[in-house]
């Protein structure tokens, strides 16, 4: 690395360790009595596809209602437009998204669909963006139902994926964006919809989930406060438990969290030996520091992932 890219690659983290202070990126922890729910040692392995489960199954919500966060209201960021895309049973909700201002080059641009972490969107998120548009991508940041006041029912990681899916569609159809090389990534929350969505299509080129939790039993045991399906039936734990289908992932793969996140280190490690036996090209790594100070240099990874694959 050059003097002046290790400035530039300096102030970019300076500004992105700036933004994130605003930026809620996991529910807040509530003191809860013990939970309902056994978590297995080791989730099992369920080989059957994960898009063909979910043409299946339907979630069964015991409470309907909006995300749990606070939000913002949905106001663009200057350096982005608000636009909108349809997804639900027919369409039924239209719900709202972020993409980066770009001009129309006579050559199509790569996507990166990117999750934000927590359950709704803000600027905080947004200004994460930066390093992605200044690489040549097309960036689409879509808000998913219930979140920010919109309609539609949190589920927690399964309902949502569908969302991701339609939004994936909308910037695919996007003018002057290559509908061949589309991205995902995600953090937080977002890493987990990302890991299950890559799972559920073959759109994208590559998914870099970001401190994504692979095992739903694990995340909703931390998170009792967030369920709002039937936890008596243990399938609805593993359709949002990215380990059970680990051998479902559609695309390249990199798996990354940070050095301050050792409680992910097992679960990396077995969804990628997991992934692995079913010919799955899947790369797990550590950026140093916690859940939002390695941001910045997890981001600047998953570019280099993703010009990698695409190359």
């Amino acid at each position: 690395m050059t003097k002046d890219s290790d400035q530039t690659f300096s102030r970019q983290r300076r500004l992105l360790l700036g933004a994130m202070a605003g930026a809620l990126v996991l529910p807040t922890v509530v003191p809860s009595a013990a939970n309902a729910f056994d978590v297995p040692a080791e989730p099992r392995l369920i080989t059957r596809d994960y898009a063909k489960v979910r043409n299946r199954f339907r979630t069964k919500l015991l409470q309907k209602g909006p995300a749990p966060d606070k939000y913002e209201t949905l106001d663009a960021p200057a350096n982005a437009e608000k636009i909108f895309y349809r997804s639900g049973y027919g369409g039924e909700l239209e719900l709202a998204a972020w993409v980066s201002k770009y001009k129309r080059d006579r050559k199509p641009r790569p996507g990166v669909l990117f999750l934000h972490g927590g359950n709704a969107m803000g600027l905080g998120h947004w200004n994460l963006m930066g390093p992605y548009v200044d690489a040549g991508f097309v960036v689409l940041m879509p808000s998913v139902r219930g979140e920010n006041g919109q309609l539609g029912n949190f589920s927690g990681f399964y309902d949502e994926v569908d969302d991701v899916l339609a939004a994936a569609d909308r910037l695919a159809h996007l003018p002057g964006v290559d509908p061949n090389r589309l991205f995902i990534a995600g953090h937080s929350i977002g890493g987990t919809l990302t890991m299950l969505a890559s799972m559920s299509t073959h759109k994208f080129r590559a998914a870099a989930p970001i401190s994504g939790n692979p095992d739903a039993f694990r995340f909703f045991n931390r998170y009792p406060q967030d369920i709002r399906f039937d936890d008596d039936n243990n399938h609805e734990f593993e359709v949002r438990t990215a380990l059970c289908y680990a051998q479902s992932f559609k695309c390249p793969v990199r798996v990354v969290h940070g050095t301050d996140e050792s409680h992910f280190n097992d679960r990396a490690g077995l969804l990628a030996s997991r992934a692995r036996s079913a010919g799955v090209r899947i790369e797990t790594d550590l950026a140093k520091g916690g859940h939002t100070s390695a941001l910045p240099a997890e981001i600047e990874q998953s570019i280099r992932f993703f010009h990698g694959v695409a190359a």
